[in-house]
């Protein structure tokens, strides 16, 4: 079966912003809570990649994580809402996702932690949100409705196909597809192998993460549901250092376009949802934004990607 044979208009659902927005705002924070055990206890990685969740065929997960000589996951599961904690000597505790505050959900999890073994201290402050309440007080967020939250997962599982497949093309440096819980983004990156200028910083990062972030040139894509200028769930795709020429750049779907705001290519996901072959408009997007900044930034193409089968 190929990528435009394996799609339906079920495997791409709707995700209006407005509909589930109280939801998102409430799963991003379970999710920094949970994505701050991986930054605690995993040995790091260059750009952060220690840090990030990964998909599943039942939500996200933090993969193994090392505590002492033990080793645990912690997995949501977005087909029966639960939070499965599982250790490598066979405990295995649940817990409901259900309409409720963060701090209650905070308290949950490090008490069920607690009771399997396993202390973690995390900083309880969340990361990339304006004005955040800490997780232990947050009484504001509480909402979860199982089928937004479902939603949101099944585009991501079709997304991280799509993402593997354009990944699988490349031969140079290139991130696994992964979950980003601080800006709540699956997103993919491709390196040419060349350091990058010591990025400035802002934002609602510290500028030493950011600068490790960026510490070599890239072309980054990813999909979010949407926050800022951009309220509806998009695609984007980005190059740092921004070469001369990328935002004018001619790029695929006619629908994509550059956003001064963000400094990101954008594509609309209800264009790619509607579309006759969604992974094939994917694509189209993925490959002609990496262009963009491959082409404009003089990377070296030929010893990075993998030629076609003749």
């Amino acid at each position: 079966m190929t990528l435009h044979e394996h799609q339906s208009a079920e495997t791409w659902p709707s995700l209006p912003l407005d509909a589930w927005k109280e939801t998102y705002e409430t799963l991003h924070l379970w999710t920094q809570i949970v994505g701050k055990l991986r930054l605690t206890l995993c040995p790091f990685t260059n750009h952060w990649w220690h840090t990030t969740l990964y998909v599943t065929a039942r939500g996200l997960t933090t993969s193994p994580m090392p505590y002492g000589t033990r080793s645990f996951q912690v997995d949501f599961d977005f087909i029966s809402h639960q939070l499965l904690i599982s250790t490598n000597d066979g405990a295995v505790r649940t817990l409901a996702l259900a309409p409720r505050s963060v701090a209650d959900f905070y308290q949950e999890f490090l008490s069920t932690l607690h009771e399997m073994g396993i202390d973690v201290s995390i900083l309880p402050m969340p990361q990339e949100i304006p004005n955040p309440i800490r997780f232990d007080t947050d009484t504001q967020h509480r909402s979860y409705d199982p089928e937004y939250a479902n939603r949101c997962w099944r585009i991501m599982v079709e997304t991280d196909r799509v993402f593997k497949e354009f990944r699988s093309r490349f031969l140079g440096k290139v991130s696994p597809s992964h979950f980003f819980w601080g800006s709540f983004d699956l997103a993919v990156t491709r390196f040419s192998g060349r350091r990058a200028p010591l990025h400035p910083g802002g934002g609602l990062l510290p500028a030493w993460i950011t600068q490790e972030a960026y510490s070599h040139e890239v072309s980054s894509a990813g999909f979010w549901p949407g926050s800022g200028p951009i309220q509806y769930p998009a695609f984007y795709s980005y190059a740092y250092p921004e070469p001369p020429g990328f935002k004018t750049a001619a790029i695929s779907p006619g629908s994509a376009f550059y956003s001064p705001e963000l400094g990101d290519f954008i594509l609309p996901y209800e264009d790619v949802r509607t579309a006759t072959s969604p992974d094939e408009t994917l694509l189209a997007f993925l490959q002609t934004t990496y262009e963009a900044a491959a082409d404009n930034g003089q990377w070296d193409r030929v010893e990075l990607e993998r030629q076609p089968a003749s």
